[in-house]
């Protein structure tokens, strides 16, 4: 049986590696994949850091990575390969919510939940680490390098727009990203057990 795995949450919080460590433990026949992809479009996005360019093309941005990536998503589930997703839409409701709202344009978590649900494929099962931002933040430094929202308190309002998605949502689990590595893999692979996913 396939089934479509994502795995969220604020930067420096585990999310890349229990994606890596969880599809090997689902073995030859899963595929792991991420957003921003390394399409033009995906390159496209990376370069809207680096560029002024409107916050609101700046979501557009991703979202159109994302439309063309769920085609590549739903060919590999076609060909019996289950996939897991590093980021998926979760991350551009979560991120861009508090990054058009700091630029004094509202709330738009609605309308990037709508227009992104338009596009997407909804998971089976969305894993969100939770981990404080400050320790997120120390894990970031520790890489030597930064983007532009490895800020503390703009992640503690992004995790706060997870948690939103998350009480809207029975598919998404909360998970410590404190634990450990093995003990997250652990968590996550038993409750796909428990999903007969």
């Amino acid at each position: 049986m396939t089934a479509f795995i994502v795995v969220e949450g604020i930067d420096g919080c585990g999310k890349s590696t229990a994606a890596k460590s969880l599809t090997h433990a689902l073995g030859e026949d899963s595929v792991l994949t991420r957003e921003p992809t390394d399409s033009w479009i995906g390159s496209a996005v990376r370069s809207g850091g680096k560029d002024e360019v409107s916050p609101y093309l700046d979501a557009l941005l991703f979202m159109a990575d994302r439309a063309q990536h769920t085609l590549q998503i739903k060919k590999w589930l076609d060909e019996g390969r289950s996939v897991v997703c590093d980021r998926y839409y979760h991350s551009t409701v979560a991120y861009q919510t508090a990054y058009l709202r700091r630029r004094s344009l509202g709330d738009n978590f609605d309308w990037l939940l709508k227009a992104n649900n338009r596009i997407s494929i909804h998971p089976d099962v969305t894993f969100l680490l939770v981990l404080d931002p400050e320790k997120a933040i120390e894990r970031v430094e520790g890489r030597g390098s930064s983007s532009r929202f490895e800020k503390t308190d703009f992640l503690r309002e992004v995790q706060a727009n997870y948690e939103r998605l998350a009480r809207a949502d029975d598919t998404i689990v909360l998970i410590d990203g404190g634990d450990s590595p093995e003990r997250i893999v652990d968590c996550l692979l038993r409750d796909i057990k428990e999903r007969k996913l």
